[in-house]
């Protein structure tokens, strides 16, 4: 960030008026560093802080603090109890109440259905009980709504009320049970994961030459059993091996004994229980073997069990971490500093205004609809979850006008700086900002190349961007002035300004990874059932490992102890808690690789199970897109108006069509209907005429005067000014799904002329027929219900070969249809675009959208396919199937294996080491076995 000007400085010199702490930040005194606290220099240099503009004495202060403000650590600033250089931080739970503060708790929490939502980095996961330990911990406090963790991700999600708890006390009460919980970002994230990853390696590198060479100790003590080994000679071996074990116990070993001591504390039971019980009771036994002279040791085991077990995890670790590293390839970091050149609250608000009254009357007319469907499972991710209207879904005329009226009002603005301004000025106004601290109502510069940081409006005259990451479509798209831009786009051409519309978290890139979230941290009903079964293991491995070791003491005291150790240990159900969450993890990122995003828990689980797959017509089987098909002409044509001749008798048919279809063309310039859209790609060769007095009609079409001649397009009704007109528009004949009439009025008669109809077909998507095929091989039976009232939907439904099609339906007949088929046992996949069938999406027992950039907002299904193409929901059955397959098999051999390795344990036959290299080699198999799936 470059010097600023001391003009500039006098503006904000009065945030810094004495050494108070205002809402526990401690300001420095006037005229001194932010950071540090020294004398700063004039001009002094700035750092953004906290949503405000701080002075700092130097570059260095001020690389400092940008880079504590990047790293997402600004509560730094919110915890020193004084300002100096080597200022120490508060106590633990000051620091966890920075997270109180609005500046830092905006950076990570959302509203949602009237609660807070907040999405964390946890430390120190190490099995499906850490996971159910938190949940339950958690749901004991008065306020949470619902709390989830994902093992495989370190990450969780959690919903509570915050007029009755603060987030500083979820963090607290997760601390106090042996985690460390943070606000989660891409980044720090996979630092965190990286950090966990290297000390794990270490923890294995001291293990392992730690048992190799208690190894070594051991086997001269072996062989010096049976070569009468003098008794000083063996007890120095003993204490050698003491002492290269040590290091092994009391470091590597430390993660399972501070894991075993919070799951104990909270008085519950985890994996590393009886782990921590048999390393303790066998090393400290080995201890007492070594001080006495009587007995035997076991270092060689504690080191060989320890070191199996952290290579097994380590193992595991990567395997989790990659797969769970795969998601985040989806979503872009946002960048940090943004370019901020003005803001415009008050156009802002009343764009927002518009759009309000655009979204209730939505709600209004579909009131009725959704009254209809009951008990169903509302969408946690629509405009509930989105605190601004949805931009592009309430985008009409009426908002297109102001917004355009806008951007050339800002264009007007600049004109008149660029005459009056000088280039001081100009740098005066621009200030890099971060992501964060961008509001509604800002004006920011993207520069080309850049990722657009957040949904807007666009107020320079034209631009170039790309939505791949929202549509999958690499196409550019031309944007012009007044146009909505997207977050998660990437401006491909020139820099454009934009008006932000909506925060960074609240736009249509960031949505997309809230739906992610929601989808990792969900738990399907297996993988709850597995986590419960595993809680009961554990707490009978317990139970039994103490029978076994009354039996073994009443028989051979001698063997007692390694007999209990060896059960504790073998039959430790490691495998058990990872059959279902790695194979879900891969799963998903699997699926995410073909574009289908699953945004909740149960999908995977559902879509294995399906009978049925219901599909919407227009936008899901077909693009959603018209285009022209044919143009009739109606009769011969001869116009003359005044000493004006536009005679086309003269004229090849071909020829008339042409000049048709550039008149049809000019009435539509400028209307953002698919029609125009068609008719003017269609014409994109042709010259087009002028218009005069061009007149939209809602519901009818556009009027307009072209060569002292008056034309109309739209439907037939309204071309012919007639309602009861005879005309006959053959859709089925020419496979058409839509047609509009063109027609004119001539020497000021009061008839209209039908001059030709045009037809327009919606094409199907290339591989609808082949995904069709696929299910029904599959034997599941596919049904067409559209709004479509043509008969042309069911002669489209005949020939992709679908068992069943409903045409003319209405939301909530779309509904009554899927619970007649679920009335009749079956499982039913509905397949949508996201907007208006979000009734029947969720009444369908698993529902997936063909989403594009504009409808994402409002999505209630449990999946999305983000690159337009439907035949990943033939990826997703198949990978589904798979997956329960795999699951089953990771159940099967975990049991097979607990079962199994239980009696000779229980009989002395398995040593300690060995029943660890067989509880690693069991956990492994799963994790190996869950990853086959990337290959699905």
């Amino acid at each position: 960030m470059s010097n600023v000007p001391s003009s500039m400085a006098s503006t904000t010199s009065h945030h810094y008026e004495d050494n108070s702490i205002i809402e526990g930040l401690v300001l420095p005194l006037a005229g001194h560093c932010f950071h540090c606290g020294d004398p700063v220099p004039q001009p002094p240099f700035h750092a953004e802080i906290l949503g405000k503009s701080r002075e700092m004495c130097c570059m260095g202060c001020q690389l400092a603090s940008q880079s504590i403000v990047e790293a997402g650590l600004e509560q730094y600033y919110l915890d020193r109890s004084e300002i100096n250089r080597t200022a120490s931080l508060p106590t633990q739970l000051t620091r966890l109440e920075a997270y109180d503060h609005d500046e830092i708790k905006s950076q990570f929490v959302y509203a949602q259905d009237g609660l807070s939502v907040a999405e964390l980095s946890v430390n120190n996961l190490r099995c499906a009980a850490c996971t159910w330990l938190i949940e339950s911990r958690l749901d004991e406090l008065e306020g949470i709504s619902k709390c989830q963790v994902n093992l495989t991700n370190q990450r969780m999600r959690v919903i509570w009320n915050e007029d009755k708890l603060p987030i500083s006390r979820i963090l607290a009460v997760i601390n106090e049970i042996g985690y460390e919980a943070k606000p989660y970002r891409q980044d720090t994230h996979e630092a965190m994961l990286a950090r966990h990853n290297n000390q794990m390696l270490i923890r294995l590198g001291i293990a392992a030459l730690g048992s190799m060479q208690a190894m070594m100790y051991a086997v001269a003590i072996y062989f010096g059993e049976y070569s009468d080994m003098l008794i000083f000679q063996r007890d120095f071996l003993r204490w050698v091996s003491l002492f290269v074990s040590t290091p092994v116990f009391f470091y590597a070993g430390v993660p399972f004994f501070t894991s075993a001591w919070s799951a104990i504390r909270a008085r519950q039971v985890n994996m590393d229980v009886p782990v921590s019980i048999a390393l303790i009771v066998t090393f400290f036994a080995s201890l007492y073997a070594t001080i006495t002279g009587q007995g035997e040791t076991y270092y060689d085991s504690v080191s060989m069990f320890i070191f199996f077990l952290l290579a097994g995890r380590y193992i595991e670790h990567n395997a989790r971490l990659k797969a769970a590293t795969m998601a985040n390839d989806l979503v872009v970091v946002e960048p940090v500093l943004v370019q901020k050149v003005a803001e415009d609250k008050q156009a802002a608000e009343l764009i927002l205004q518009q759009l309000e009254k655009n979204e209730l009357k939505k709600i209004a007319e579909n009131e009725d609809m959704s009254n209809q469907v009951s008990n169903l499972d509302t969408n946690e991710a629509s405009t509930s979850a989105n605190p601004t209207p949805n931009f592009m879904q309430s985008m009409d005329a009426n908002v297109h006008q102001l917004t355009s009226k806008i951007a050339q009002d800002w264009q007007s603005v600049l004109t008149q700086k660029s005459v009056l301004s000088t280039t001081e000025d100009k740098a005066k106004e621009k200030q890099m900002v971060t992501a964060h601290s961008l509001q509604v109502g800002d004006i920011i510069l993207v520069e080309a190349g850049s990722e657009i940081i957040s949904d807007g409006i666009l107020l320079s005259s034209t631009a170039t961007v790309s939505q791949s990451l929202l549509t999958g479509e690499g196409d550019l798209i031309i944007k012009t002035q007044g146009d909505y831009v997207v977050g998660g786009a990437q401006n491909d051409s020139q820099p454009f300004e934009m008006l932000v519309t909506a925060l960074p978290a609240d736009s249509q890139i960031g949505l997309i990874d809230r739906l992610m979230n929601r989808a990792m941290s969900e738990k399907p009903k297996l993988a709850q059932q597995a986590d419960k079964l595993a809680r009961w293991f554990v707490a009978r491995i317990l139970v039994l490992s103490v029978l076994v070791f009354i039996g073994w003491y009443i028989v051979d005291p001698s063997q007692a102890i390694w007999a209990t150790v060896a059960v504790l240990v073998a039959t430790c159900p490691c495998a058990l808690s990872l059959a279902t969450p790695i194979a879900l993890t891969v799963a998903t990122n699997r699926l995410a690789s073909y574009g289908f995003l699953t945004t909740r828990g149960h999908t995977l689980q559902t879509l294995a199970e399906i009978t049925h797959v219901a599909f919407d017509k227009t936008g899901t089987l077909t693009y959603g897109k018209p285009n022209l098909l044919n143009i009739e002409l109606v009769k011969p044509i001869s116009l003359n108006e005044g000493d004006h001749s536009d005679n086309f008798d003269g004229l090849a048919p071909a020829e008339q069509k042409d000049r048709l279809l550039a008149i049809a063309a000019a009435l539509e310039v400028g209307s953002r209907h698919p029609i125009a859209h068609a008719l003017l790609t269609a014409a994109y060769q042709l010259h087009l005429p002028s218009t005069q007095a061009l007149q939209h009609y809602p519901a009818g079409g556009v009027e307009a005067m072209i060569d002292g001649v008056l034309y109309r397009i739209g439907h037939v009704d309204f071309a012919l000014n007639d309602a009861n007109n005879d005309m006959v528009i053959d859709l089925v004949s020419q496979r058409a799904s839509s047609a509009v009439v063109l027609s004119c009025q001539q020497n000021d008669s009061v008839t209209w002329q039908a001059l030709a109809c045009f037809y327009f077909n919606d094409k199907v998507r290339d591989s609808a027929k082949a995904m069709l095929d696929t299910l029904k091989e599959l034997g599941i039976e596919t049904v067409m219900l559209t709004g479509d009232p043509s008969p042309q939907a069911l002669v489209l439904a005949e020939n992709l070969g679908m068992h069943s099609a409903y045409n003319g339906l209405s939301p909530t007949d779309k509904v009554t249809h899927i619970q007649k088929l679920q009335a009749e046992g079956g499982v039913v996949l509905m397949v949508g675009d996201g907007i208006n069938d979000a009734p029947v999406l969720a009444a369908a027992d698993v529902s997936t959208s063909i989403a594009g950039a504009a409808d994402l907002a409002q999505v209630s299904s449990d999946s999305i396919i983000l690159n337009g193409q439907i035949d990943a929901i033939t990826a997703a059955k198949r990978i589904s199937d798979k997956t329960e397959r795999i699951i089953k098999q990771n159940f099967r051999w975990a049991l097979i294996y607990n079962g199994c390795v239980l009696i000779p344990a229980a009989l002395g036959y398995v040593p300690p080491w060995l029943a660890a290299i067989g509880m690693s080699l069991s956990s492994l198999f799963v994790v190996l076995n869950a990853l086959r799936l990337k290959r699905a």
